[in-house]
């Protein structure tokens, strides 16, 4: 595949963030890999995201929770386009309740998601991105600065979250390899079985978070913004 060619690999694209990014990123022209641990789910986002730009998206069934899922998606993207430029770490999942009913099963799931999941990610593409001086972002929260009432696990994850990929910035930007944590707010999305609706019209959509990433790739080589902070503009009163 030729050089000018660019593509990238998003995690839990079926829907949400997730697919609003690729959304975003196919109208720029770029090939999208999107995983779901669900082959159905990953299809059928796939197939809608080729009403864009035909032939564009492909859909991977992976669980970040296994790294040699992970290892295979990224293969499937070589095999696919022979290369992979940009890695958008988005999986996720909330569990909110206060510590005293919150069982050890829903804690070590947000961990091995939210966090085990992200370093799995970046075990599996750091040798393509390498080899593209390419891009890792993780899709964090505001939840990774700010605690609050029902979010230990969560709070734990995503604080934890930030911190490794400020960390792995500074292990990997001598490889040539970017790396941005993303930290929205009140996004309009499924999470946390939600149901989006008109009236979740003054959240930020997904498509506007898929606009940063687009915004990121942009950049001059030299320049990187290492955490962004996202907030609706005009949250109810």
């Amino acid at each position: 595949m030729s050089e000018s060619i660019k593509t990238a690999l998003i995690t839990g694209g079926s829907k949400g963030i997730g697919y609003g990014i690729a959304e975003v990123l196919i109208q720029e022209g770029i090939y999208v890999a999107i995983t779901s641990r669900s082959q159905s789910s990953a299809d059928e986002a796939a197939a809608s995201l080729n009403k864009i730009r035909e032939g564009y998206a492909l859909g991977i069934e992976s669980d970040v929770r296994n790294l040699q899922s992970q290892e295979k998606a990224v293969q499937t993207v070589l095999d696919k386009w022979g290369r992979l430029d940009y890695f958008i770490a988005n999986a996720g999942v909330g569990h909110f309740a206060p510590i005293q009913e919150l069982s050890a099963e829903l804690w070590q799931e947000t961990i091995d998601i939210n966090l085990t999941g992200v370093f799995f990610s970046a075990k599996a593409s750091i040798p393509a991105l390498t080899e593209s001086k390419g891009y890792f972002i993780n899709i964090a929260s505001l939840a990774g600065t700010n605690f609050f009432v029902n979010g230990t696990a969560y709070n734990a994850s995503k604080f934890g979250l930030v911190g490794f990929s400020q960390a792995m910035m500074l292990d990997v930007r001598n490889a040539g390899i970017k790396v941005t944590t993303i930290m929205p707010g009140s996004v309009a999305t499924e999470f946390a079985d939600h149901k989006p609706s008109d009236k979740d019209a003054w959240k930020i959509q997904p498509e506007d978070i898929g606009q940063i990433v687009s915004d990121l790739i942009k950049l001059p080589a030299r320049t990187l913004p290492s955490k962004i902070e996202v907030r609706p503009s005009m949250p109810p009163k």
